[in-house]
């Protein structure tokens, strides 16, 4: 059964992640399957910062839409305090928070996705109101096909781009630990993309004794299809904390009573993409 947790989040996410979980005994380390940067030209972004009055609401599908939106921001430039934005999740509405809006709009409890932040605010009436949406340089369209569907103004601002696992050092090793004994490890997956990167990497692995846990069940599904003989779908959580937690014990329900995770080593330094 599984000993290591993988965490498979864009690097400066997974730390965090990875720190919490070794709080509470998990041997995790962090194995980074997407790659984010900054577009190379900022201008479009600065003009979204001058266009912000006129909006009536912004949908940031990630948190890292808003970091990257936020980090974009040019000398002068304010966020409107009555515009509201959009948040599919607690991880992206916390940027938010941060970033200091004051009003955001999140989904209905018990579903942190698009469906569940269109069930909250479908019912307003969007014909005519303008609304941006902010994101990689593409993404699932599934709430900006029903916003458009219901009148309103459309317009998509890519703020980062999304790029391949480039793996090397200590990295590369996680992953050939993994490969070479799959039934001691249990992947976390926050997209499905990364359970594609995934199988471009090692498109010869056996990952029927590995243990995928998603966040979500399409990304259940993808993990499914990449051949992992176990799949969990973790409930949503509230932050950090609680999805720690919910993570630290779904692994020792995995491992089994009496035998849960030992207090870890330290983990071996990733290197970044490019390093």
């Amino acid at each position: 059964m599984p000993r290591r947790l993988i965490v498979t989040r864009p690097l400066a996410q997974a730390l965090p992640w990875v720190d919490a979980l070794r709080a509470r005994g998990v041997d995790a380390v962090a194995l980074p399957l997407i790659g984010i940067e900054p577009l190379a030209d900022p201008a479009p972004l600065h003009a979204a910062w001058a266009a912000l009055p006129g909006l009536d609401w912004v949908m940031f599908v990630s948190a890292n839409a808003v970091e990257h939106f936020f980090a974009a921001r040019p000398p002068g430039g304010a966020w409107p305090a009555t515009l509201p934005a959009g948040s599919p999740g607690p991880g992206t509405r916390s940027a938010l928070q941060a970033a200091g809006v004051a009003l955001i709009d999140e989904p209905v409890p018990g579903q942190a996705d698009s469906e569940g932040l269109w069930a909250r605010v479908a019912g307003r009436g969007w014909a005519g109101r303008r609304v941006l949406v902010v994101r990689g340089e593409d993404g699932r369209d599934w709430l900006a096909d029903r916003l458009r569907a219901a009148g309103a103004e459309l317009r998509f601002l890519a703020a980062y781009r999304r790029t391949p696992p480039v793996l090397a050092g200590e990295a590369a090793a996680v992953l050939a630990a993994a490969v070479a004994a799959p039934g001691r490890h249990a992947f976390v997956f926050g997209s499905s993309e990364a359970v594609g990167h995934l199988q471009r990497l090692e498109p010869g692995a056996d990952w029927r004794a590995a243990v995928a846990l998603a966040g979500h069940p399409r990304i259940a599904e993808a993990a499914r299809a990449a051949g992992f003989g176990r799949v969990q779908v973790l409930p949503p959580r509230d932050g950090l904390d609680e999805g720690a937690a919910a993570l630290a014990a779904a692994l020792a329900s995995l491992v089994g009573p009496g035998t849960g995770p030992t207090t870890p080593a330290p983990p071996p330094p990733l290197e970044t993409p490019g390093s």
